[in-house]
């Protein structure tokens, strides 16, 4: 009985393998389709089947659907001092900073914090940022999310300025950004959750984790969105849907536009919210050297 039993397994493990094999699937939604049997089966877990269909996903994605939009780039002056530069760092913990001249159209070039390391051993008088910048990589904010990635690997580099078609800067991305498509969200101890919950795009568009409270939403956009059966944003636009919507679905509840941006086949993970003409702007609070 105990072999019996253990053959079994491997004996469906083995046909769906043949089954695969003999009827190749004929399109990207056929072999999700695949997977997807194989999740049910148990012969893959729930978040590898997630992970794949992130992979999968990310060659239909663009830069400017991921990047951090250019109102939220934290940037450094070329002419700061060493304890400016210090400041800033400290404030916002990240690993790197675009540096810039005039406005955020002028890079001037990448600043690693760690390359600061050195002067603060040696308490250097004559600190000079421009002599210790990296190369800025600039792309297209249309490129493609899976180019990218491949081009941050090969490269290795981790941080790249996208650019809208008349050469302005429109945005950040990073390899981050990219991994948390496949992963989900990799957050560590600086992440600051209202900054990463909304983004402001433009005056009336929005990106908003679907995650979000709605409590959070009513008080940042002053609507007035109930959350008596549904604690989050995404919640509430799947709850108007009546079903899980896909990706590039879109929605208007009262008068605010919720399209769908990111989504897996458990839940939605992003969405653009286009807010009213006559709505309020909300008041997000923006890095202070915009």
């Amino acid at each position: 009985m105990s072999d019996d039993n253990h053959r079994r397994p491997k004996k469906g493990f083995a046909l769906w393998l043949s089954q695969l094999f003999n009827s190749e699937p004929k399109d990207k939604e056929e072999l999700i389709e695949v997977i997807r049997e194989a999740e049910e089966n148990e012969l893959i877990d729930p978040d590898t089947l997630d992970m794949i269909e992130g992979v999968m996903d990310i060659a239909e994605q663009r830069v400017r659907d991921i990047m951090i939009p250019r109102s939220q780039i934290v940037t450094i002056k070329d002419n700061y001092s060493l304890d400016e530069c210090l400041d800033i760092i400290s404030e916002h913990g990240h690993s790197r900073y675009p540096v810039i001249s005039e406005d955020r159209d002028h890079i001037e070039g990448i600043l690693l914090a760690k390359d600061l390391l050195i002067f603060i051993r040696q308490g250097v008088d004559n600190f000079d940022l421009k002599k210790i910048l990296r190369p800025t990589v600039v792309v297209p904010e249309s490129k493609r999310v899976d180019h990218m990635l491949k081009e941050f690997r090969m490269q290795r580099y981790h941080m790249a300025m996208a650019i809208d078609e008349f050469g302005g800067v429109s945005g950040l991305v990073t390899i981050e950004d990219i991994l948390e498509l496949i992963v989900g969200d990799i957050e560590d101890e600086y992440d600051e959750v209202e900054d990463r919950d909304i983004r402001r795009l433009t005056p009336s568009v929005y990106t908003v984790r679907a995650l979000t409270p709605v409590e959070d939403f009513n008080e940042i956009f002053a609507t007035d969105f109930s959350d008596d059966e549904m604690d989050t944003i995404g919640g509430l636009v799947m709850q108007h849907f009546g079903r899980l919507p896909l990706r590039g679905e879109s929605i208007t509840i009262d008068g605010y536009q919720f399209k769908v941006t990111i989504a897996d086949r458990r839940r939605i993970i992003q969405l653009h919210v286009t807010i009213p003409e006559e709505a309020t702007v909300p008041n997000l609070e923006l890095p202070e050297n915009v």
